[in-house]
């Protein structure tokens, strides 16, 4: 009896533990996902894609059109009666006293000291067409003159503009009086003033004065 007890005793114990065994060995069973009250799996998060911006570009201008400037209006050109207002004083100059008859004579250019402006190389020009054939002096030639300014590094159309460099000139040239004219006054009625000097003492033996005429 107590052997059958024993052997009944061991036959249990022994489905017991094959029981235990085959509890562990099988899988756990899938969690149903649909089921309410379940523990989701976390989904790690995908970063949002940065799209770069665009930077704007602005609109470019189109070809900048070159307007040309407004014309200028060109200069009012005055026409003067010179010789109208030179010959009398050319006459009057010849019949000065103390002028020696056959002396060298340097004719500056007429200095401009009006308000506006003039053609002061027609007037110096017509002075010299003036006193071409007088009978008294030996005009100094525009190419001495020329020559000479050039050594005082002058153009051959400026004027000496003041009476001791007038001077200077004649005596480079060997002339024994120098003619020193002015334009002065307002532009459109302008005055003119010849004076003759002596070169080797600088005195004014003549001057004489007229009014000059719009043509």
């Amino acid at each position: 009896m107590n052997n059958m007890s024993r052997y009944a005793l061991v036959t249990a114990l022994a489905l017991f533990l094959a029981g235990c065994v085959s509890r562990t060995e099988q899988p756990p069973a899938p969690v149903d996902e649909a089921k309410p009250g379940t523990t989701q799996p976390v989904q790690p998060t995908q970063p949002v894609p940065t799209v770069p911006t665009v930077p704007t570009v602005p609109e470019q201008p189109g070809p900048i059109e070159h307007q040309e400037p407004p014309a200028q209006p060109e200069p009012r050109v005055r026409h003067y009666d010179w010789n109208g207002a030179m010959q009398p004083m050319v006459d009057k100059m010849l019949q000065a006293q103390g002028v020696s008859a056959g002396s060298v004579l340097l004719v500056d250019s007429v200095n401009n000291r009006t308000n506006g402006s003039l053609n002061a190389g027609e007037a110096t020009e017509t002075l010299r067409s003036a006193l071409a054939n007088n009978g008294k002096f030996t005009l100094v030639s525009t190419q001495q003159l020329a020559v000479a300014k050039q050594q005082l590094g002058l153009s051959p159309q400026d004027s000496l503009g003041t009476r001791s460099k007038a001077i200077g000139i004649a005596r480079n040239v060997g002339a024994q009086y120098v003619l020193y004219s002015s334009a002065s006054g307002n532009v459109n009625a302008p005055s003119l003033q010849m004076q003759l000097m002596l070169v080797q003492t600088g005195e004014i033996i003549w001057s004489g004065k007229g009014a000059v005429q719009q043509q």
